[in-house]
């Protein structure tokens, strides 16, 4: 039995077919994509030339490539998840430079010694718990009657579960942009 017969056994599809499906699907969501690729680059005009020090190593690293690549192409559950992973890791990687963290820390108390530091102004303690409140009950079950299902959301207010989620993902990433142009994290002023 030659590959071509072996690869034949486990599915119908070729190589060309395959090609065919993703293509078909980077083109019907083409425009949208183009948009959601500007909207990243505008936001990321603020990181800054000279760049920005992603502390926390691979996991911070690979949180902050999977976001984007994640929100451009529309995977907005993925874009909130990983820029809250993003913010955890980045600002308790940041403190544990200088200090000596638990094993494990929750992410209130790396915001609280990280306010405390001076990493991070009150706004952004605000803003990151609404991140961590948009992505808990993607992570965690809540039932229909919660207010924070993204079911019940959308019945609440009549705006559809993808508008819900692009304007989440939109939020998660601006504040991961937000965190990564703070003073702390940018290179080269």
């Amino acid at each position: 039995m030659n590959d071509d017969q072996q690869a034949d056994m486990f599915t119908a599809t070729s190589d060309l077919g395959f090609m065919r499906f993703l293509l078909a699907d980077l083109h019907d969501d083409l425009s949208e994509k183009i948009a959601r690729f500007r909207q990243l680059a505008d936001l990321s005009l603020s990181l800054g030339a000279g760049g920005t020090m992603l502390s926390g190593g691979q996991t911070t690293y690979r949180a902050w490539q999977e976001a984007r690549s994640s929100f451009v192409h529309g995977n907005f559950i993925a874009t909130v998840m990983l820029c809250q992973g993003l913010a955890e890791h980045l600002l308790a990687s940041f403190l544990a430079m200088g200090e000596s963290l638990p094993p494990k820390i929750s992410f209130y108390e790396t915001l609280n010694r990280s306010l405390a530091a001076g990493v991070i102004s009150e706004a952004d303690v605000s803003d990151l718990k609404k991140l961590m409140q948009l992505r808990n009950p993607l992570s965690h079950f809540r039932g229909i009657d919660d207010a924070s299902n993204l079911t019940r959301r959308m019945l609440n207010s009549g705006v559809m579960e993808e508008d819900h989620l692009k304007g989440d993902a939109s939020f998660a990433l601006s504040m991961a942009v937000r965190l990564l142009s703070l003073p702390s994290f940018r290179l080269g002023g």
